[in-house]
């Protein structure tokens, strides 16, 4: 089976399709038309760019070439972590904090499945340890961003009740258990969805790639599932650490709430 070749016209004619979207949400008054085309503009010139890196790197296969991408991939995850907040922690914690637990689970998982599982030769084979640790990183990046900000909008909201809970007695865990549960739940609920509706309501897009390819169904089935399962090992793990990291940072030393420690993020 070959693959059906795309021309520019027919990429053209989807991005058009996109314009119109904007131009009828403009009318409706969304206010996301202008997000939206940024957003697509970004996503042509990305894709476009990291094409032509990813033709480097499968023609010269290098660890450090391999190593300088997955953290070039992990810095811009941190950065995108901390642009999506309305409210974050003051200085470089929201960044370091984020980046620090991305880099612990979506690495960890990535090189466990490189080497354990997926066994290329050599097991840091581009055309392997890329798409992979990006779709990790992509998904474990949403956990993050969705638990952070549902937990430090909770600790704004609710400081006083917070509070009250420390004067009598509670230690800080315990004085944001609620507002903690709630975060991580919201950073995980998008995982179960997604696991609970492939191949019912959708077809993921690694498995449809490798059909449209001419790969096996069967064998497309089994990389889907490998894939989704280490995404919700990865991003679990990743929002737990990061959630855990960023409730201990809004207490001092003597477990006192500090929201002094939060800024506003301007709007995007």
């Amino acid at each position: 089976m070959t693959l059906a070749q795309l021309s520019w016209l027919d990429l053209s004619v989807a991005a058009a399709l996109v314009v119109l979207l904007a131009v009828l949400a403009a009318r409706a008054r969304l206010e996301v038309s202008r997000p939206l085309l940024i957003s697509a503009a970004r996503m042509v010139i990305q894709l476009a760019l990291v094409g032509f890196v990813l033709e480097a790197l499968f023609a010269h296969v290098a660890l450090y070439w391999v190593s300088l991408m997955a953290m070039v991939m992990l810095i811009l995850a941190g950065w995108e972590v901390v642009a999506r907040q309305r409210r974050r922690l003051a200085g470089w914690w929201s960044f370091g904090i984020s980046t620090g637990a991305m880099f612990i689970s979506s690495f960890s998982v990535t090189v466990f499945a490189l080497i354990a599982l997926v066994q290329a030769t050599p097991w840091y084979e581009p055309r392997y340890a890329i798409p992979l640790l990006g779709m990790l990183l992509g998904n474990t990046m949403n956990g993050v961003a969705l638990s952070q900000d549902r937990l430090i909008e909770g600790a704004w909201q609710q400081r006083d009740v917070i509070e009250a809970r420390l004067m009598l007695g509670q230690g800080w865990q315990e004085a944001m258990g609620s507002v903690s549960r709630e975060s991580m739940r919201s950073g995980m609920i998008p995982l179960i969805n997604g696991m609970a509706a492939a191949g019912v309501v959708s077809l993921p897009g690694m498995m449809t790639g490798q059909i449209l390819a001419g790969s096996p169904p069967a064998e497309a089935v089994k990389y889907q599932i490998l894939i989704f399962l280490l995404i919700t090992v990865g991003s679990g793990f990743g929002t737990l650490l990061a959630n855990r990291l960023v409730a201990r940072r809004l207490f001092d030393e003597r477990e006192r709430l500090r929201v002094d420690r939060l800024v506003e993020m301007q709007s995007r």
